[in-house]
């Protein structure tokens, strides 16, 4: 049976995607906070979550449903629930385990779903001067004083990859359709 310690002890890693590496300048990303109904279709996937920062890893798992009125994430660390996010356009909710790290931030993590999935145009209405979008092919890339500051691909075998450059995080997402619920 798992303890506290134990679910403590697993999600430090996690914790540690968020942070700023040392080495890697700090920059502030623009906030999304897109209407779930400008993605223009239902999600409904099964996810398993590969973080990587420095030489710390972690192995997590989600549920994802978006609908037209709301986004709905569930993270889970070695069985346990992390963190229930609710998204319907004006606030985001979330109920947390008390084992996750403040670290882990609800809204990078809807931003960073965000990103990947929403469509450009729908990310670009909403950037501030001096950021921009580049996208070509599964590869899109956020820029800022021409440097790309996060940068998501799929890769052949359908693995989107996520690359934070300014919290020094990586994340590898394997995704499984699981219908409408």
């Amino acid at each position: 049976m798992l303890n506290r310690r134990s679910l403590l002890l697993a999600a430090l890693p996690l914790a540690a995607c968020v942070q700023t590496h040392e080495a890697t300048p700090r920059i502030a990303l623009p906030p999304l906070r897109l209407q779930p109904s400008l993605l223009g279709r239902e999600v409904f996937q099964q996810q398993k979550l590969h973080f990587t920062f420095n030489q710390h890893q972690m192995d997590l798992e989600s549920l994802l449903e978006i609908d037209r009125d709301e986004v709905r994430l569930l993270v889970q660390a070695l069985g346990q629930s992390g963190a229930r996010l609710r998204w319907d356009g004006l606030r985001l909710d979330e109920q947390r385990a008390p084992w996750l790290p403040p670290q882990v931030r609800s809204e990078r993590v809807l931003d960073d779903v965000q990103f990947t999935l929403w469509p450009a145009e729908a990310i670009r209405a909403v950037l501030p001067q001096g950021w921009t979008l580049e996208e070509q092919g599964t590869e899109r890339a956020l820029v800022h004083g021409g440097t790309r500051w996060l940068v998501t691909y799929r890769d052949a075998a359908g693995v989107q990859h996520l690359d934070n450059l300014a919290d020094g995080y990586r994340l590898d997402v394997v995704s499984r359709d699981i219908g409408g619920m």
